[in-house]
């Protein structure tokens, strides 16, 4: 072997002695990190029997769209020379439309959390042990505005989980969901948090929710379903999505444990939740305002307006103030402020710490009576309405709810057969106008009511989880 053909070989030598040292070396670095991977196999099995599966029947009122006559002359040209037997009697007049979700036990003695949009409206409620067992629920307490609600089984000595603390949740960590997408029961999926504090637009008037968001594949039927760290420890409770198909699109929101602990503890109480209130309009705190007020980093709630009467004003907040701390929680972004004193029952005193012309004050504040806290009790006066054909009748809103919304109109209290529901409207529905005129009360709105054409469409104007909408109404004779 000449010089020439030496030096090939030793090159060519190194060259293979590089690839498979670095091939052995790729190949320990994965088999490395496959094993620092989190057994979900062990957290799954000993969690999945205080999963629970939902399944709930509502009772719907068909809305017949041929009017009886149409019907028999229908029946008459399909069967000609008989005479049609038309008995509305022994139509169906109701009609079942089902529903599943997910949940998980919290107690031996059969206490199960779920999503209050899984059971609201049902008349039958079943839940499925993963031992195959099915009971009747009863419903302990709803809670619209933290989307959660408390159901009671008659059994004992049953599995349950246990909450973790979600305030030591960290952006990046492993969790796991069990629960039943598209009704396959006892579903498990894992992921990461993405992001914590989030705030979903558009739920509510009121945001007194800061939801964990993960990319774990939470599908239609994992509502309610518990969100586990790898401690096996509940730390939020799968509540929606964000998707335009309906289906996974890796961006899941939940509801920390934290806040479900305090509801269920007030719902199993006293089978509703109170909040407190503050009485602020405010916004983010943006780089410009952080300059012009002195903050040295934009964060905390800009306080736009002081509520006349309201706790803050009684405690001396002002307008152009900018809230960094309420009751020792530090205000990142101004959607936090709600989120932190919903926390807290009324007559709560708070510590808040402002910034006001460079200087750092401390205020106590009294906590109001949110408005939300009588969404679950019966209005004090439902006004009557005679003589209108819309199918609904209406209360008045109370002043707080004007104060506090800047919302002018009634709330729809009761809802029969009629034009307003076949357009869709819902109780709950806040109406700010009818037939294209402004309604600021319940006298009002009779007035325009019964003053309506006697055929024909007519508008409304709504406002539904704070977004406004129009709808048409047809008026018949």
């Amino acid at each position: 072997m000449n010089t020439l053909d030496q030096l090939h070989f030793t090159s060519l030598r190194t060259g293979l002695i590089a690839v498979l040292t670095l091939a052995l070396g790729v190949g320990f670095a994965a088999t490395a990190g496959a094993a620092e991977l989190p057994n979900f196999a062990d957290l799954v099995e000993q969690n999945a029997p205080a999963i629970v599966h939902i399944s709930t029947v509502r009772q719907v009122e068909p809305q017949s769209t041929i009017p009886d006559q149409e019907l028999e002359e229908l029946l008459r040209r399909l069967n000609p020379g008989q005479e049609p037997d038309l008995n509305i009697e022994d139509i169906p007049q109701m009609r079942r439309r089902g529903a599943v979700g997910s949940g998980f036990l919290i107690s031996a003695d059969g206490y199960i959390i779920t999503n209050n949009h899984v059971v609201v409206g049902a008349d039958e409620i079943q839940v499925h042990l993963n031992d195959r067992r099915v009971f009747d629920a009863e419903v302990i307490g709803l809670d619209e505005p933290s989307d959660l609600a408390l159901l009671k089984i008659a059994a004992a000595d049953l599995p349950h989980a246990n909450f973790g603390d979600s305030d030591k949740l960290r952006v990046g960590e492993w969790v796991l969901a069990i629960g039943s997408p598209f009704g396959l029961e006892f579903s498990a999926a894992a992921g990461i948090v993405s992001a914590m504090g989030r705030s979903v637009p558009g739920r509510s008037t009121y945001n007194y929710m800061s939801f964990i968001q993960t990319d774990v594949a939470i599908n239609q039927g994992n509502s309610g379903g518990p969100l586990f760290n790898l401690a096996g420890d509940v730390v939020g409770i799968n509540s929606q999505i964000l998707s335009s198909t309906g289906g996974s699109n890796g961006i899941s929101f939940s509801i920390p444990s934290n806040v479900a602990m305090n509801v269920v503890a007030q719902l199993r109480d006293s089978g509703r939740v109170e909040r407190g209130l503050l009485g602020v309009r405010m916004r983010e705190v943006d780089h410009a305002l952080a300059e012009i007020f002195g903050l040295d980093l934009p964060r905390g709630a800009f306080v736009d307006e002081v509520q006349p009467a309201s706790p803050a004003a009684d405690s001396g907040i002002l307008n152009e103030d900018i809230i960094l701390d309420f009751n020792g929680h530090r205000i990142e972004y101004f959607t936090d402020l709600p989120f932190y004193v919903g926390q807290y029952r009324p007559g709560t005193e708070a510590e808040v710490t402002i910034l006001r012309d460079r200087e750092y004050l401390t205020r106590t504040v009294v906590l109001g009576s949110s408005p939300t806290n009588a969404v679950a009790t019966v209005p004090e006066e439902i006004v009557r309405e005679t003589g209108n054909r819309l199918g609904f009748r209406v209360t008045e809103l109370s002043q707080e709810t004007r104060q506090v919304t800047g919302i002018s109109g009634v709330r729809i209290a009761e809802l029969n057969e009629g034009p307003g529901r076949e357009a869709g409207l819902l109780v709950g529905d806040v109406i700010v106008a009818l037939n294209r005129q402004e309604v600021s009360s319940a006298d009002q709105f009779a007035n325009i009511a019964n003053n309506l054409p006697e055929s024909g469409y007519v508008s409304i104007r709504i406002i539904r989880e704070g977004q406004g909408t129009t709808m048409a109404l047809e008026l018949s004779p």
